[in-house]
C-alpha cells in the first residue's frame, strides 16, 4: 500500500513539475509531457520493485527514449532495471548507463 502511494506520489510530481518547466530540447509541449509521464512511470516501476534500489537510479526521457543512470549493486540489478523500464507503454527505446558500485 505504502509503495503504490509512494509511487503515485511520484507520478504526479513529475507530470506537475512537466507543467512548470522549460525544454531546450526542441521538444513540443505534448511530447514533454508525455515524455514527463514515461519518467513517472518507469520510476513508479523501479520504486514497486525490491530488488532494485531505486533511490540510486536516475532516470531521464526525450522523445520515448528512457536514460537510466546511476549505480546499481550487480549486473542482474542493472539488468532488471532495463527490463522493467522497457516494459513501460510509450517507451521506445532504453540506454542503460547504470553503473556498478
Amino acid at each position: 500500500m505504502t509503495m503504490k502511494l509512494l509511487s503515485m506520489l511520484v507520478l504526479i510530481l513529475t507530470v506537475l513539475g512537466a507543467g512548470c518547466s522549460s525544454t531546450s530540447k526542441r521538444e513540443s509541449t505534448g511530447e514533454y509531457i508525455d515524455s514527463a509521464a514515461i519518467t513517472a512511470k518507469v520510476k513508479s516501476e523501479l520504486i514497486q520493485n525490491k530488488n532494485v534500489s531505486a533511490l540510486d537510479v536516475s532516470v531521464e526521457t526525450y522523445k520515448g527514449v528512457v536514460l537510466l543512470s546511476g549505480f546499481v549493486k550487480s549486473s542482474k540489478e542493472k539488468e532488471l532495471a532495463e527490463k522493467l523500464a522497457r516494459k513501460v507503454e510509450g517507451v521506445k527505446k532504453v540506454k542503460n548507463q547504470l553503473n556498478l558500485r
